[in-house]
């Protein structure tokens, strides 16, 4: 707490920092809030940048559902595609026999992995006695 009441205590530049950013994002939010609204405003911005917004009027709005009904057609089309493209490649698989192969071989026809060795036999107990 601070020694006398009304005076702030030393705060380092990284909480300026911080506080600076706060205050700049609820500023920022709040503009965009407004920005985003459907009503009538102007902004000012210190007599520099002028900026006014109206709401779309009614043929406006026809025209952008119109553009957002195409895209939503266009992109549905692209995925339809895709999926059609993807069967005949399934069934193009389907269709061409494949040869089985157990083991890899490389492209000289040589196995790819070495036969395992097989295992020493033990020799009976009996021989053993």
């Amino acid at each position: 707490m601070s020694e006398s009441e009304g005076q702030l205590q030393d705060y380092s530049v990284d909480q300026l920092a911080g506080a600076v950013v706060l205050v700049l994002g609820a500023i920022a939010g709040l503009l965009q809030v407004i920005w985003m609204s459907k009503c009538h405003c102007k902004v000012n911005l210190c007599y520099i940048f002028r900026c006014e917004r109206r709401p779309p009027t009614e043929e406006e709005m026809k025209s952008l559902k119109d553009k957002m009904n195409e895209k939503k057609q266009d992109k549905i089309l692209k995925k339809e595609d895709k999926i059609l493209q993807k069967e005949d490649e399934i069934l193009e698989e389907q269709r061409t026999p494949r040869s089985v192969q157990l083991v890899p071989k490389t492209s000289s026809g040589k196995p790819l992995f070495k036969e395992p060795e097989p295992e020493p036999q033990v020799e009976s107990l009996d021989k053993l006695v």
